[in-house]
């Protein structure tokens, strides 16, 4: 199951729930308040995002999906902007007024990037506003692919039982980020996508991927939900649905730097995925690459289209020369996103001719290739004391430059198969004066349910002919 981006230029997005400004003030501290022992903060700079709700639709748009934003707001100052933010972002904004109620407000003081507090603003929603909320919704309904409940437990989608039932009669998959304990209250919802602490309230705890998926399949037959999306932190998500397999992804992030929002952005990666078509396997993939991007972006923020399909073309955005516990997470990473991985090794001593038709024929045979090749001590071991003529080192970086080449380790050993075996690759590659047999490391891939490939001999290329020749020529 090869990964691409989707087109989701011509996806709806319904969200409803908390909408919410988030206001975040910058300045420097350069002094203890007499007063109290607390930083000084001088502020220099304001600025307004649209939070909660808001920004999945924001993060939608982001998408060039279009999206539009059910939310309650006050008719004050906060809720004007919050309108005009929504809208300047590229969404539609059916905001529903609510007299006497303030816009719910996230104040955030930040010096040199970091965050020294936050000032929450909000009251309970009036009951009364509920029903005018509900009727904005279903008048949106009918222009939408996808419905996203937005729950951030301010009283927007105090029931969501309503919203879910009415989305799901209009044959639109609905799509749940939840704040509750009970998850059943969202029950016939497409997908819920609980964080682990979320997860663990409703469930159990759990200990490992096996006991979750346990957990998650006995959640879905007791609420009635369709599947789970379990966010996991560091330890990335996991998908779980109803007669599927379980899907365990990986974290994809390189930095975290504010995880503020993040979840809003995969709620909406996975509905304008799944509304362009995608399954939940594909949109959760796409999810969990989005996340990896938006938690090394300060505040409330979004992913652009651009920036996902450039992290859809990853793994193959990190090329070259690897140690292997990176390389097991790369080919992770490319297995998941359903390719093909091909591995063949050797010296490489004096790359010619030959080398370069025999790695890009073991290319053609699926979708990234592997080279391992011996150190400088193991090619003396095996060639004799005069060799290699060149390092490991540049033997390698000249390797990384060939385009048919994904990436390339480096192996001690006589063999490589202890790394082979550690790798697993589908397919194991070697040149035509070799037995299938006889190469090392075979008997684990097949092991695992992949093949060992023996290309043709090439004839007139030999590194060993190369040095003679020029040996001889100095002679």
């Amino acid at each position: 199951m090869t990964l691409s981006l989707p087109d989701f230029a011509d996806v709806r997005v319904l969200v409803v729930g908390d909408v919410m400004l988030d206001r975040y003030w910058h300045g420097d501290t350069g002094r203890i308040s007499p007063e109290a022992p607390v930083p000084v903060v001088r502020v220099g700079e304001a600025e307004e995002r649209v939070g909660g709700a808001g920004n999945v639709g924001v993060n939608v748009a982001a998408l060039a999906g279009a999206a539009t934003v059910v939310g309650p707001v006050g008719e004050d100052e906060a809720g004007h902007l919050l309108a005009g933010r929504l809208e300047a972002e590229g969404c539609r904004a059916a905001l529903v007024p609510v007299e006497d109620w303030p816009t719910i407000t996230k104040l955030r003081v930040l010096s040199r990037h970091q965050q020294l507090i936050r000032l929450d603003f909000e009251q309970p929603l009036p009951a009364a506003a509920r029903a005018r909320l509900f009727a904005a919704f279903e008048a949106a309904l009918a222009d939408c692919d996808v419905v996203v409940l937005s729950d951030y437990a301010k009283g927007a989608l105090a029931d969501p039982r309503p919203f879910i039932r009415a989305a799901r009669e209009r044959g639109r998959p609905v799509i749940v980020d939840p704040k509750r304990a009970d998850l059943g209250a969202y029950a016939g919802a497409t997908l819920v996508t609980p964080n682990r602490a979320e997860f663990e309230q409703a469930a159990g705890a759990f200990a490992d991927e096996a006991e979750l998926t346990e957990r998650g399949r006995a959640l879905l037959a007791e609420t009635g939900i369709g599947g789970l999306l379990v966010t996991r932190s560091e330890a990335g998500m996991s998908l779980v649905v109803a007669g599927v397999e379980p899907l365990h992804l990986a974290a994809r992030a390189r930095e975290v730097f504010d995880v503020t929002g993040a979840g809003d952005t995969v709620v909406a990666v996975l509905a304008a995925a799944m509304g362009a078509g995608e399954t939940p396997e594909r949109a959760a993939m796409l999810a969990n690459l989005a996340a990896g991007l938006v938690v090394g972006k300060l505040g409330t923020a979004s992913v652009s289209a651009a920036e996902l399909g450039e992290a859809v073309a990853g793994p193959a955005g990190e090329h070259g020369v690897v140690e292997p516990g990176r390389l097991e997470v790369l080919l992770a990473e490319a297995r998941r996103r359903g390719e093909r991985v091909v591995m063949t090794n050797g010296c490489f001593d004096i790359l010619h001719p030959g080398h370069v038709a025999y790695l890009e024929e073991a290319a053609r045979l699926g979708d990234r290739l592997v080279v391992a090749v011996n150190d400088d001590a193991s090619v003396a071991r095996l060639k004799g004391p005069e060799r290699p003529v060149n390092p490991l080192e540049q033997r390698m970086a000249v390797l990384a430059g060939l385009r048919s080449v994904d990436w390339v380790v480096p192996f001690a050993e006589d063999t490589p198969r202890e790394l082979i075996c550690r790798l697993g690759p589908d397919l194991l590659v070697k040149g035509g004066d070799y037995a299938p047999g006889d190469v090392a490391g075979g008997d684990c891939v097949r092991a695992a349910g992949g093949e060992v490939v023996i290309l043709g001999f090439r004839e007139g290329f030999s590194t060993t002919s190369m040095i003679q020749r020029i040996q001889g020529a100095e002679g």
